[in-house]
C-alpha cells in the first residue's frame, strides 16, 4: 500500500526536457503543469499569515523525526514495505509543500537500491518481483504514487517510467470477475476498496502526467465507474473493504485510507475529465467522513483509536492518507469546512499528540491505557505529519523558525544529598531569505526550585532560503535540586525573532529513584537511549532483529557503588554493557537459535564495572543470529543501586 499525491507542480524550465526524456507531447506536459499550477497556486481562505511559518516548522520538526528512522543501507523504513512507500511520499509531500529539498537523496537511494528483486522476509514479508512489485497488488499501487510524487518533485523522469511499470503490472490484475476490478493479490482471492482506489488514482495520475494520454484516462474512468458501482460505497457515503465472494459489499470495517483514496481517486478523475459529478463525490464522500462517519468530536478517529484496541501496523498510517487527499480537494475546492477541518487536525495532534521528542502518536485527539497505550513509531508519524503537512499554506511562507531539545526526554536519578547538573542544548533551525540574518532570542525556564544557566541568550543564523534549512544550538545547565519529586518536570524553551517568528519546545525531565517498566510503554521511553531499528509490538514486546539493536541509559545517582540489572528476555539475544555507550562487553547471550520465545528468563547482570564517571551505564539489545530475523525480545526490565 502507498501515499497518496498531492498538489503537482512541474517547473517550466523542465518541461522541455522531461517531453524528451519521456517521449510526451508538449501540449500535454503543458497540461500537466497547469494542473499542478492549479492546485499550488491556492491560498488558504481564512488562514491567518502568522499561522504559516508556525506550520512550516512544526512540519519540518515532524519531518526530522520520521526521517532519523530511515534506514540508509536497506533504503527504507524497517518492517514494513507498503509503509516505507507512504512514509517515502509523505517526505515528498513535505519537500513539495514546504521547499526543503534536503530528503531528495534518500528519494534517489531508495529508488536505485530497492527496484531490483529480493526474497521473502529482506524487505518484505513477501517475495519482491522487481520494480517494486510483489504478490500484495495494492502494496505495488502505493509505490507507483510514490514515484509519481517523486517526479512530480524533481522533474525526474525516472521515477515517471517507473510509475508506468508497475502500472502495468496492476493492470494484469483487472478482470471481468465481479464485472471488472483489480484483484487484491497475485492469487486473486479479493477485491476490495484500497486496491481500486490506489488504481483509479495510480492512472488518472498518470494520464495528467503523460501528454496526449488516452489508455491510462480509459483505464481510470473504467475502473471508477466499476468501483462507484460495486456496492462498496454505502449509502451513508463511506466506503466498506471491499466485496464478499458473491460480489457484493462484505460491509466491512470504514477505515480512514479507503475513504481517503475514494475522495482522491474521484479528484484526479475528475481534473483528467472536468466531469463535475466526480467532484460532486469527492466532496460527498469527504463530508461522509468528516461530519462524523470517521471523526469524534472532530478529530479524525480510526476503528482501532478507541482505549479497549491496538491498531495495527497497517492501521496505524491509514488516517494520514485520508488527510493527504483533504488537502488535496481543500486546496482544489477552497472550501472553508475542508481547510477548517485541515486546521484543527494539525492543531489537535500538536497540542494532544505530540511528545517532547517531538514524536507524534496514532491516537490524534491523545489518550492511553494500559493495556493499549498510545503508540508512537515511524509510521504514526508519517501519518500525523501529514495533516501538518495539509496545515501549510501554499505557495509556504519563506521564513520559519523551529526549535528542538536534546536530550528531550532525559533522566535524573538524584543522589541522596546534592543536585544533579543536566546539560540540555536547545537546537534552533530557520529558512528565510539569504540576505538577512535570523537573530533569535532564546528564552529557558524551569521548574521552581531548579535552576538554569544561562536563562537567556542569542544565536544568530544565517538562511539560504528554504531548500536547506540552517542550524544552531544554544546549549544550558540545569541544575535538579535533590529533593526533586519523582515524575515529569518541563524545562521550556522559547525562540523568537523580530520578523514576528516564534517557537516553544521542551526537555520532559524524568526524575526517578527506582528503574522498573514494562517494555512498549510511556515507562520505558525516557530510558531508551537509542532505539535504533528496534520494533515494539505492545506492551512488554520490544525486539530487535537481524543487524538492529536498542540500548538504556540508566544515570545511576552520583553517589552510587554498586549497580545490577535484571532483563525478561526472549529468542536470539546478546546483551552488552558499556560505561560510556561505544565501547561494549558482553553480559549475556543466546547461544542456540530459539525462535520460539521457549528460553524466556530473566537475565540478573552486575553493572558495577561498567559504571561510567557520571555513574552512568549502558545496556544494548541485538540478535545473536542477524541472519535468521529472530533477535532479542525484552519483555520487562528493572534495575537498581547501592549507595
Amino acid at each position: 500500500m502507498s501515499a497518496v499525491p498531492t498538489r503537482r507542480r512541474v517547473r517550466a524550465a523542465l518541461v522541455g526536457l522531461v517531453a524528451m526524456l519521456v517521449g510526451l507531447a508538449p501540449a500535454a506536459v503543458a497540461h500537466a503543469q497547469t494542473v499542478g499550477t492549479q492546485r499550488a497556486g491556492v491560498q488558504r481562505a481564512g488562514t491567518e499569515a502568522a499561522d504559516g511559518p508556525t506550520a512550516v516548522a512544526r512540519a519540518r520538526v515532524a519531518a526530522d523525526v520520521l526521517m532519523s528512522s530511515y534506514d540508509p543501507e536497506k533504503a527504507w523504513f524497517p518492517s514494513s514495505w507498503w509503509n516505507s512507500a507512504v512514509a517515502l511520499q509523505t517526505i515528498g509531500d513535505y519537500m513539495q509543500r514546504t521547499g526543503d529539498r534536503r530528503y531528495l537523496p534518500q528519494l534517489d537511494n531508495t529508488f536505485r537500491k530497492d527496484q531490483g528483486k529480493f526474497p521473502a522476509g529482506e524487505l518484505s514479508g513477501d517475495e519482491l518481483w522487481g520494480n517494486f512489485t510483489s504478490r500484495a497488488i495494492d502494496d505495488s499501487e502505493w509505490w507507483g504514487l510514490t514515484w509519481i510524487q517523486a517526479y512530480d518533485v524533481t522533474g525526474d523522469a525516472r521515477y515517471l517510467r517507473m510509475a508506468v511499470k508497475i502500472a502495468e503490472f496492476t493492470n494484469g490484475y483487472w478482470d471481468d470477475t465481479c464485472g471488472g476490478g483489480v484483484w487484491w493479490n497475485a492469487e486473486r482471492t479479493y477485491k476490495n476498496a484500497v486496491t481500486n482506489g490506489l488504481y483509479i488514482r495510480l492512472t488518472a495520475e498518470l494520464h495528467n502526467r503523460v501528454p496526449g494520454d488516452k489508455r491510462w484516462l480509459a483505464r481510470s474512468q473504467a475502473a471508477w465507474d466499476w468501483f462507484a458501482g460495486s456496492g462498496m460505497i454505502n449509502s451513508s457515503g463511506l466506503v466498506n473493504d471491499g466485496l464478499n465472494d458473491d460480489c457484493h459489499s462484505n460491509g466491512q470495517t470504514v477505515w480512514t485510507y479507503n475513504q481517503g483514496l475514494a475522495v482522491g481517486g474521484a479528484l484526479e478523475l475528475w481534473r483528467a475529465t472536468g466531469d463535475p459529478t466526480l467532484l460532486s463525490t469527492a466532496r460527498r464522500l469527504a463530508d461522509a467522513a468528516i461530519d462524523g462517519g470517521l471523526t469524534t468530536d472532530g478529530v479524525l478517529t480510526e476503528a482501532c483509536d478507541t482505549l479497549d484496541r491496538t491498531c495495527d501496523d497497517n492501521a496505524k498510517q491509514f488516517k494520514g492518507i485520508f488527510l493527504r487527499y483533504l488537502m488535496d480537494l481543500a486546496d482544489t475546492t477552497r472550501a472553508d469546512r475542508y481547510m477548517a477541518f485541515v486546521a484543527r487536525q494539525a492543531e489537535t495532534i500538536w497540542a494532544q499528540d505530540h511528545d517532547a521528542a517531538d514524536r507524534l502518536g496514532t491516537r490524534w485527539a491523545g489518550g492511553t491505557s494500559t493495556d493499549h497505550p498510545n503508540v508512537f513509531d515511524w509510521r504514526t508519524q508519517a501519518s500525523a505529519l501529514s495533516a501538518l503537512i495539509a496545515a501549510v499554506p501554499v505557495p509556504a511562507p519563506k521564513r520559519s523558525l523551529a526549535a528542538t531539545t536534546s536530550p528531550a526526554q532525559p533522566v535524573v536519578m538524584p543522589a541522596g544529598n546534592g543536585s544533579t547538573k543536566l546539560t540540555v542544548n536547545v537546537g534552533l533551525s530557520a529558512t528565510g531569505p539569504a540576505s538577512e540574518q535570523v537573530t533569535a532570542r532564546v528564552t529557558v525556564r524551569a521548574p521552581d526550585g531548579w535552576t538554569v544557566s544561562p536563562a537567556s541568550g542569542t544565536v544568530v543564523l544565517s538562511p539560504r532560503g528554504n531548500t536547506h534549512p540552517v542550524y544552531g544550538t544554544f546549549p544550558v545547565q540545569v541544575t535538579v535540586p535533590a529533593t526533586a519529586e519523582d515524575g515529569h518536570h518541563d524545562v521550556t524553551a522559547t525562540v523568537t525573532a523580530d520578523s514576528g517568528l516564534s517557537f516553544g519546545t521542551r526537555s520532559e525531565v524524568t526524575v526517578a529513584h527506582k528503574i522498573d517498566f514494562d517494555t512498549g510503554t510511556a515507562a520505558e521511553m525516557p530510558w531508551l537511549w537509542d532505539a535504533d531499528g528496534s520494533q515494539s509490538n505492545g506492551v512488554q514486546n520490544r525486539f530487535a532483529d537481524g543487524n538492529h539493536y536498542f540500548v538504556y541509559r540508566f544515570p545511576f545517582p552520583a553517589d552510587t557503588v554498586t549497580a545490577r540489572a535484571t532483563v525478561t528476555i526472549d529468542n536470539e539475544y546478546v546483551v552488552e554493557a558499556s560505561s560510556d555507550g561505544e565501547h561494549w562487553t558482553t553480559v549475556a547471550k543466546e547461544a542456540q537459535r530459539v525462535t520460539d520465545g521457549s528460553n524466556k528468563a530473566d537475565q540478573v547482570i552486575d553493572l558495577t564495572a561498567y559504571l561510567g564517571p557520571d555513574k552512568a551505564t549502558y545496556l544494548r539489545v541485538s540478535d545473536s543470529f542477524p541472519d535468521d530475523g529472530w533477535g532479542g525480545r525484552v519483555y520487562h526490565v528493572t534495575a537498581a543501586s547501592t549507595e
